[in-house]
C-alpha cells in the first residue's frame, strides 16, 4: 500500500469551480482569441508558469468540460488564456463567436506540472518546442525564465501551418526586441515557402537533426519544454533523447491524445458482461469518504460521476491529469498516462480516468491527488 502521509504533488490544486469574470476577449489570429478573466469572490488564482484552467458549460443539457493553458506570467498580475477554434469543438468555436467581456466563466483552479522552477542565481539555457496552439503553456514560461532567470537563455522553436496563424506574433517580437541575446525565435511553417528548407515543412527527424546541428545547441541546453500535436511531441523528444537529453530534461504538455483508452476497453464488454466482476470503491472525497459497488469494466472516474460525487475531471483522455487520486488500497489499471511521470505513479498517483479496478476492493483519495 503507498505511504499514505505522502504530501500532494507540488503545482497541482484542489477541484472545485469558481465564477471568473471575463475582462476582455481579443483575437490573436483568425481563429484564435485570449481571454483575460478576474476571480471573483475572492478565489485564489495564484499559478506557476505552464499551468492550465479547466473550465465547463452547459450545452444543450450536457455539460462539456475543456482544459486551456494559461499565456501569461505571475508577474504581469493578470490572468489570460488562449483559445484556438477547434474542427467541430462546442466549447472553442463558442468562445471564439460568442464569448464577450461581462460573461462570466467558471473554472477550477489552476493545475499541471509543465512547469520550470526558477532559479535566479544560475545561468540555464532553455529549449521550447511549441506546436500551434501549444504556445500557451510554452508562452508563460519563457517569459518567466526571461523575467526570474536574467543570466538565462530561451530559444523557442515554434511550428505552424502559415505566418497567419501564428499565436501571439507581435507579442514574441516584442520579447525579442526587450531581450535580446537571450531570446532566439525559429519560425518552422508547414504552407508557406521559405527560402531555406530548414524553416518550411513539418518538424520531422531529418530537420530536428539540422536544427540541432546548425541552431540550437544541444550540450549546453539544460532543460527542453515540448507542447503540441502528439506526433510532433514525439517526434521531437526522441530527436533530443538522440541528440543527449536525459528524460528528466524534457518536459511534455499534450494537448490532444491519439490513444483510444477507454474506447478499447468498450470494444471488449460485449463480450465479458457475463463474466463481470464488482469491486467495492471508496473515494475519499473533500474530506468525506463514500462507499459504492462498481463493474471492473467501468473506470474509476466514471463510477464516480455516475453516483453523483463531485470529482474533477477534464479531457478523460489521460492527457491533463485534472482526474489525478492516489490508489491508497487495491490495484487499478491505467489503460493510458500521458501526464504523469514514473515515480508519481511508483508513489500510487493515477488518472482515474483511464483507471479500471483489478482487486475486490480499491480506495482512492482525490484530496491527495491534487
Amino acid at each position: 500500500m503507498p505511504d499514505t502521509t505522502s504530501p500532494a504533488l507540488p503545482g497541482r490544486t484542489k477541484g472545485g469551480f469558481h465564477a471568473l469574470s471575463v475582462e476582455a476577449v481579443e483575437k490573436t489570429t483568425k481563429d484564435a482569441v485570449v481571454v483575460s478573466l478576474q476571480p471573483m469572490n475572492g478565489a485564489d488564482f495564484s499559478f506557476i508558469p505552464g499551468q492550465y484552467l479547466t473550465f465547463k458549460r452547459d450545452f444543450d443539457g450536457t455539460e462539456l468540460r475543456r482544459s486551456y493553458s494559461i499565456c501569461t506570467s505571475p508577474s504581469e498580475g493578470i490572468l489570460k488564456v488562449g483559445i484556438k477554434r477547434v474542427t467541430d469543438g462546442a466549447f472553442s468555436s463558442w468562445a471564439n463567436d460568442a464569448l464577450r467581456p461581462g460573461d462570466t466563466l467558471y473554472a477550477m483552479a489552476p493545475m499541471g506540472t509543465f512547469q520550470s522552477i526558477l532559479q535566479p542565481e544560475l545561468a540555464k539555457n532553455h529549449l521550447g518546442f511549441a506546436g500551434g496552439s501549444g504556445i500557451t503553456p510554452v508562452l508563460s514560461i519563457l517569459k518567466s525564465v526571461l523575467e526570474g532567470e536574467p543570466l538565462s537563455t530561451f530559444t523557442l522553436v515554434y511550428a505552424n501551418r502559415s505566418v497567419n496563424t501564428i499565436m501571439f506574433r507581435e507579442e514574441i517580437d516584442d520579447l525579442k526586441n526587450r531581450y535580446l541575446g537571450r531570446l532566439s525565435v525559429v519560425h518552422i511553417l508547414e504552407n508557406d515557402n521559405l527560402d531555406m528548407e530548414m524553416f518550411s515543412g513539418r518538424v520531422y527527424p531529418q530537420k530536428s537533426a539540422a536544427l540541432f546541428k546548425t541552431w540550437i545547441d544541444i550540450a549546453s541546453t539544460d532543460a527542453a519544454f515540448i507542447c503540441g500535436p502528439e506526433p510532433m511531441m514525439l517526434t521531437i523528444a526522441q530527436a533530443l533523447k538522440d541528440h543527449g537529453l536525459s528524460d528528466a530534461q524534457i518536459k511534455f504538455e499534450l494537448f490532444a491524445s491519439g490513444q483510444p483508452g477507454r474506447v478499447a476497453r468498450k470494444a471488449m464488454e460485449s463480450e465479458v458482461a457475463a463474466n463481470t466482476r464488482m469491486t467495492k470503491l471508496t473515494v475519499q472525497l473533500d474530506g468525506s469518504r463514500q462507499v459504492l459497488e462498481m463493474d471492473q469494466n467501468t473506470s474509476v472516474l466514471d463510477a464516480a460521476v455516475e453516483s453523483g460525487l463531485d470529482v474533477p475531471f477534464a479531457c478523460k483522455a489521460g492527457v491533463c491529469s485534472t482526474c489525478l487520486c492516489r490508489v491508497l488500497e487495491g490495484e487499478v489499471e491505467m489503460q493510458a498516462n500521458h501526464a504523469l511521470e514514473d515515480h508519481e505513479v511508483k508513489d500510487g498517483f493515477v488518472l482515474s480516468c483511464q483507471s479500471f479496478p483489478l482487486t475486490d476492493t480499491v480506495v482512492v483519495d482525490y484530496d491527495r491527488g491534487h
